[in-house]
């Protein structure tokens, strides 16, 4: 009973832990949020004397949202979206008053308006839905428009604030890139040890790790295409966007390398499932080619293009065409793999396709 009651534990520490890590990767957007939320009232509700100013704070808080992906542009169609929602249901209300079909005609007249100006799917939505709380809440007297106003007053401190980023979302894309490349490292070290001992236990765990990997390249993708939307949408971070789009371009020789990566430990476990013995100069060209990878990993985490680790990558390749020939196809298969995996990373350290792959000599 012990165990498994060990083992809940556990689960529970590293969810909660993993909760903790995602709130605080997000801290500085929930504080961005709540700061906008208590400007746009100030400045709807004291400056601007505005009897509860309900959508500027609303406004605010929707647009820059917790994710900076795409910041800008999301914060002027919410924004806009809300406005033309609020505007809609104001003047109609006013006219036709509040009820069932009224109610209909409001959010049919708001997205419609919304769809004309050729909108994206926030802009539309957000127009219903501010038009449907508008149409059903009644308006204090003399409130008709403020409303509309306090929207665009929580969308312009949005749109200041959507100016200012951390630094997190442009250092994220080289942190994950570096622990794609501590991955790799880590499967390749693991599939030299298969291939000496040849446990088909331990094989179809790594199979089953190395397949698990497909997370670790989209959450690249995602930090990636954040980072790219903060430097086109700050100001304040224009001088990363060089640095960044270099970064970014090894996002695709990643995850061309993992899926080899992958391919390779595949070829391992069927070799170790059917008792089929593999060189051992393949398991050492293996960890050797891990310790290169940790190279790689280095330089990235450093923020730097993996342009020092590229000799030891090359050295790798150069070893491959040297080694002992197998007559198993498994064998000989594996060898591939570690070729094809030398080739991605040298297009990672900033090598061209036909230059990386004429690096390699032909295998004896």
């Amino acid at each position: 009973m012990e165990a498994p009651l060990d083992r809940m534990w556990e689960r529970s520490r590293l969810s909660v832990g993993g909760r903790l890590a995602r709130w605080r990767g997000k801290s500085f957007a929930v504080a961005q949020c709540a700061i906008a939320a208590g400007v746009a009232w100030w400045i709807a509700a004291d400056l601007l004397d505005h009897t509860r100013p309900f959508f500027a704070p609303v406004a605010a808080v929707v647009a820059l949202g917790t994710s900076f992906g795409q910041r800008l542009r999301r914060v002027v169609e919410i924004t806009i979206g809300v406005a033309i929602g609020v505007f809609v249901a104001d003047l109609l209300v006013l006219w036709i008053g509040s009820g069932p079909w009224q109610l209909t005609l409001i959010v049919a007249l708001a997205m419609s308006t919304a769809l004309v100006l050729d909108a994206g799917v926030l802009f539309v939505n957000q127009a219903a839905v501010q038009s449907i709380v508008v149409a059903t809440l009644i308006p204090g007297q003399g409130a008709a428009f403020t409303r509309w106003t306090d929207a665009l007053i929580g969308g312009g401190v949005a749109l200041v604030a959507a100016a200012v980023v951390p630094a997190a979302p442009l250092r994220r894309p080289r942190e994950q890139a570096a622990g794609v490349a501590r991955k790799i490292a880590e499967l390749l070290r693991a599939a030299s040890h298969v291939m000496v001992d040849g446990d088909p236990d331990v094989a179809l765990d790594l199979l089953a790790d190395a397949r698990s990997t497909d997370r670790m390249i989209r959450e690249l993708q995602a930090a990636a295409s954040e980072g790219m939307s903060v430097v086109t949408s700050s100001p304040f971070r224009a001088r990363h966007r060089e640095p960044l789009r270099r970064m970014v371009e090894l996002v695709d020789p990643l995850d061309r390398a993992l899926r080899s990566t992958r391919v390779l430990v595949r070829q391992t476990a069927v070799s170790a499932y059917r008792h089929r013995e593999v060189p051992s100069s393949y398991a050492d060209l293996a960890a050797d080619l891990a310790i290169a990878v940790d190279a790689v990993a280095d330089e990235l985490a450093a923020n730097r293009m993996p342009v020092a680790a590229r000799e030891k990558v090359l050295e790798v390749g150069q070893a491959t065409g040297l080694v002992e020939r197998t007559r198993e196809l498994t064998g000989e298969a594996i060898l591939a793999q570690l070729r094809s995996i030398v080739v991605d990373l040298l297009l990672v350290t900033g090598m061209e396709q036909l230059e990386a792959t004429d690096a390699l000599p032909p295998p004896r």
